[in-house]
């Protein structure tokens, strides 16, 4: 079995200000994978993340 890293993501909305920490892996493509949807105020595109190596 191959050991993802984890990673500590910050994601912050750019339209209310919401920030989410959340833990992820890095997906093959280059993306992070959370399970994040979409902000409370029903943003999906304006975000901002942020992504440390845990």
């Amino acid at each position: 079995m191959m050991h993802k890293e984890r990673y500590k993501i910050v994601i912050r909305c750019l339209i209310c200000g919401e920030k989410y920490i959340l833990r992820g892996h890095l997906k093959e493509n280059g993306e992070f994978e959370t399970g994040f949807k979409r902000c409370v105020c029903d943003n999906d595109q304006q975000l901002h993340t942020d992504a440390t190596l845990e």
